[in-house]
């Protein structure tokens, strides 16, 4: 317990470390520059309070929970006792089939965190209150994660295979530069920003600590150099998908209007 909270003591005291530029260049050009009162200071003080615990207890929460629960995720789906069933396997050879559970959990914990996400809820928010209700909230968040759960899946199956990184990342932007000519005007901002605001909070520690546990315990992996760059994965794929969702509602919109003026 004394080891918790002088981990908490050191937390709240890097977070203000962090926390503070940002309040002093704000306060510098609302005063400074702007020459203007701070509107509303005392709750714009309580937020800033707010903001600071609560950033300090999810930077405990990550440490003591999210980074040990991956690693622990991924090594026990990738034991040997668990894939074989107790039966013994001599050959060291990598098999990428055999690995169908971490590619089940990679897609599942990719959509759940992405869904949870609060970067992605608020543009969600806004982005359809300024499109005037035509972008949904959740069929943009249900896009995203599905774009997220696809790539991290195929992300954990690179690390099974040792395949090299930049394969799948150089295809995938080529992907996305093709997609981007035939979709939408529209969509193409927000299907680019959408490919951001997944890595947040909620989805980076899970997904980091996934890569690392899953690359430690396959045989040959390097932790370095294929533990890293599933969030590459999380950030390429929702681009894709949110703007297949955008070709798929105006191919569903020109065949109801087809179908109301025959």
């Amino acid at each position: 317990m004394s080891e918790l909270g002088g981990y908490l003591v050191d937390s709240l005291l890097s977070t203000l470390t962090d926390v503070l530029p940002i309040v002093l260049i704000i306060v510098f050009f609302q005063l400074v520059v702007i020459r203007r009162r701070i509107a509303n200071l005392r709750r714009t003080v309580l937020g800033f309070i707010y903001v600071f615990i609560g950033l300090s207890l999810f930077l405990v929460g990550l440490e003591e929970a999210l980074f040990p629960l991956g690693e622990a995720m991924a090594t026990q789906l990738t034991d040997p006792a668990f894939i074989y069933k107790g039966v013994e396997v001599i050959s060291e050879v990598v098999r990428w089939q055999d690995y169908y559970w971490i590619y089940l959990f990679a897609a599942a914990i990719g959509f759940a965190t992405t869904v949870a996400e609060p970067s992605l809820i608020a543009v969600a928010i806004k982005a359809n209150e300024v499109s005037g209700g035509v972008i949904k909230p959740w069929g943009l968040r249900t896009a995203v994660a599905l774009g997220v759960a696809f790539g991290i899946a195929l992300g954990t199956y690179r690390i099974v295979t040792g395949t090299p990184l930049q394969y799948y990342i150089i295809t995938g932007y080529v992907l996305v530069l093709i997609q981007t000519i035939f979709a939408p005007r529209m969509i193409i901002a927000l299907a680019y920003d959408s490919g951001g605001v997944t890595t947040s909070t909620v989805t980076v520690p899970l997904v980091t600590a996934l890569g690392l546990g899953l690359a430690s315990t396959i045989p040959g992996r390097s932790v370095l150099i294929d533990g890293f760059g599933l969030i590459a994965f999380a950030s390429l794929f929702p681009m894709l998908t949110v703007m297949g969702y955008a070709q798929l509602s105006e191919w569903q919109a020109g065949r109801r209007q087809k179908s109301d003026n025959p």
